[in-house]
């Protein structure tokens, strides 16, 4: 029993989604039906796609260097970080959900918050092939104003969001949803950017704007000794263990 509990809390969507679907079979068994096919559709799509989608993105993180990604998505780029985020979501293949993965590995590698609000954004609504087949139905003018509004659209979302929501609290709650499996513990928001972790252990800790971020956890016992001793030097006691 404790099982089964432990396992609704740790996968809320989808116990809910699985709640539904029992809910459907018995008050409108029809409609159940019904949500069973579409489901099935993008479960095979995603079946399809996905195993490409990794594939594709282990390669880039292995490949291209992270001050490549730095130079041109980063965040000093400037508007050739946005031109390059651009096209590369205009001239993407697949479903939006392909999208997250290569984004998030991207991130993680130094992109700009904002220049993956233009990927994901171009990505969504301005690839190539969908302009073409709106220009065949709805005609060449109105895509061409629709393209250009949506763009002017998403440079701006992506300045507001950038402003918003900051990078190293994008990372920390990465780091947050491993946390009941991890045994360090960070509070970035106490972090004063000295660079002390990074500079002992650069292959565990990195420095994203002034907070330090856990690259990956620790499991060998050398590495947690070395690990403790940046816990006892950090000046501002911010990396720790927890139990959870």
């Amino acid at each position: 029993m404790k099982a089964i509990v432990k396992f609704i809390k740790n996968n809320k969507l989808l116990s809910i989604v699985v709640l539904t679907y029992l809910l459907l079979m018995i008050f409108l068994p029809m409609k159940a039906i019904d949500s069973s096919k579409s489901s099935f559709y993008y479960i095979k799509e995603m079946i399809q796609v996905m195993p490409i989608v990794f594939v594709l993105t282990a390669l880039i993180e292995a490949w291209i260097p992270k001050d490549m990604i730095i130079k041109n998505f980063g965040e000093n780029a400037g508007a050739k970080g946005a031109l390059f985020s651009f096209v590369l979501g205009s001239f993407s293949a697949g479903p939006i959900y392909a999208a997250f993965p290569i984004c998030k590995m991207l991130f993680k590698k130094g992109a700009s918050v904002a220049n993956i609000v233009i990927i994901l954004s171009a990505w969504a609504v301005v690839k190539i092939p969908m302009l073409a087949n709106e220009a065949k139905f709805l005609g060449s003018r109105f895509m061409m104003i629709r393209w250009v509004l949506t763009t002017i659209a998403i440079l701006m979302m992506a300045y507001i969001v950038a402003i918003i929501v900051k990078k190293h609290e994008i990372l920390m709650e990465d780091n947050v949803t491993k946390g009941e499996k991890s045994r360090i513990r960070i509070q970035g928001e106490y972090c004063v950017g000295c660079g002390l972790c990074e500079k002992l252990l650069p292959e565990y800790f990195t420095i994203i704007e002034n907070k330090v971020i856990l690259r990956q956890e620790a499991t060998n016992d050398d590495i947690k000794e070395s690990i403790s001793i940046i816990m006892k030097k950090c000046p501002a006691k911010v990396i720790g263990y927890h139990y959870g």
